[in-house]
């Protein structure tokens, strides 16, 4: 067993407790960050002559050899370090000698562990900031190819209104859109370097932060080196936008799914993205968003994990924190994964659009503007709700829609009833007029469609 604080024990730590203690299971993903991390320290400490420019080379020419070993699969990452840390400095000073022994001059395993998630986390931000990038443009190019698609809209899982499949994509398109502006302040609010805060109270060393912060793209160090060390909000934050991610997605898929049944038939999903049954040769089932709204899940439960792991951990660092690391890899690749095989979906789905026409004109999602025209013809608002209600009645007892039915019908209802009660309420008309911006008329959708591919040209 590989520990590099050994001087203050007598006797080796118990076999069980060290498999427990030990981290480089799940944090050797932070091979690269860490020798990042190391590189610049050890810059900064020549920089400010703690090294010698030959001790500076002779260590980052070893790190790159280490990192570049490890990714060709020359050099195996071993279980018998307790953690990449260990294993990185051990190789090191195994291939250098004396110089690697002092690549850990004025730095802690706390503030060392506390830079690596924060590249790591920092690197992940722009990676799923991508991802939703991808599906936004995905969304965007469905809005312009159907902003005289006609469908209905829906409150209560019940027919409501009619409105385009443009303006229904442009919710979602919102909701991403706002997930990119946490991506974004995550970002900005994580982006200090934590390194020179030492293991909580700094260092004696005179260690230059602000030259480190500069090497590793950091905005400038952190304020506080106790808070530098115990800080893990920007997980916490970064879970919850992750989680809100999530929810969009599974919001999203539970409409998949029920557009994809039988009963509805807006969408055909393509046989790259669905199953079939083993014993039912007749289905075709939308196994990723139902998988999508499955995982979604998982990615609360690192978040709630987190937030009740740091509740009562007192400052500074507390061994509990490594518990920041698996759920949080976990919930990572899981919405990146979630993300990419969405947007595979959304981009190779058909929609159809005769059938979600059809489905708003039988579902009576004109009798709105149906009242508004009897209001327009002088009737009080509440007398005309009445008398559209009797009208959708009638239709239902004879499965007909409001625009199937004749003049004469119309006029069994309400003698104000005439001939241009067929343009009032077709679903054009219905659609059309609704001209206010955010709102799912030709012109507004237009409108919304340049303000949102102006933004994602930025």
């Amino acid at each position: 067993m590989a520990q590099l604080w050994g001087g203050r024990f007598t006797k080796e730590t118990d076999e069980l407790v060290y498999r427990f203690n030990a981290s480089i299971s799940f944090d050797q993903k932070f091979i690269n960050q860490d020798i990042e991390g190391s590189i610049a320290h050890v810059k900064m400490l020549a920089k400010q002559g703690i090294l010698t420019e030959e001790e500076k080379n002779a260590i980052i020419e070893g790190l790159n050899g280490i990192l570049a070993d490890v990714e060709s699969g020359a050099l195996p990452i071993s279980d018998k370090y307790e953690d990449v840390h260990s294993f990185v400095e051990a190789v090191l000073i195994d291939r250098i000698g004396e110089a690697g022994k002092k690549m850990h001059t004025g730095r802690s395993r706390n503030d060392q562990v506390a830079v690596d998630m924060r590249l790591y986390v920092r690197q992940e931000v722009t990676a799923v900031d991508e991802l939703l990038k991808e599906l936004l443009q995905t969304l965007i190019r469905i809005m312009e190819e159907n902003l005289d698609t006609y469908m209905p809209g829906f409150t209560h899982l019940q027919k409501a209104q009619p409105i385009t499949l443009a303006h229904h994509m442009g919710a979602y398109f919102e909701m991403f859109k706002r997930d990119r502006l946490r991506m974004k302040d995550i970002y900005a609010r994580m982006n200090y370097c934590p390194l020179g805060s030492g293991a909580l109270a700094g260092t004696t060393y005179p260690l230059d932060r602000e030259y480190t912060a500069s090497l590793l793209g950091f905005d400038g160090p952190t304020l506080n080196s106790m808070d530098s060390v115990a800080d893990r909000d920007y997980v916490i934050e970064f879970l919850s936008a992750l989680s809100t991610i999530m929810m969009h997605l599974s919001r999203f898929s539970e409409e998949v799914i029920i557009w994809n049944s039988n009963e509805y038939r807006f969408v055909e999903i393509d046989d790259a993205y669905s199953t079939g049954s083993s014993i039912m040769p007749q289905k075709k089932n939308p196994d990723i968003a139902e998988l999508v709204r499955g995982k979604t899940g998982r990615v609360y439960a690192a978040l709630v994990s987190i937030l009740t792991t740091m509740k009562g951990i007192p400052l500074a660092y507390n061994k509990d924190m490594q518990e920041d690391k698996e759920l949080t890899f976990d919930a990572i690749d899981t919405v990146k994964g979630c993300l990419a095989l969405f947007d595979g979906m959304l981009k190779t789905m058909k929609f159809n659009g005769e059938v979600m026409a059809e489905s708003a004109m039988k579902g009576f999602t004109n009798a709105t503007d149906a009242a508004d025209y009897l209001v327009n013809k002088g009737v009080a608002f509440r007398d005309a709700h009445g008398i559209i209600g009797r009208l959708v009645l009638y239709c239902i007892e004879r499965d007909k829609s409001i625009e199937e039915l004749t003049l004469a019908q119309l006029k069994e209802i309400s003698p104000v009833f005439e001939e241009d009660l067929y343009d009032a309420v077709s679903l054009k008309t219905c659609v059309q007029k609704r001209l206010t911006i955010g709102a799912p008329g030709h012109e507004a959708m237009e409108q919304v469609i340049a303000i949102n591919k102006a933004y994602l040209a930025e």
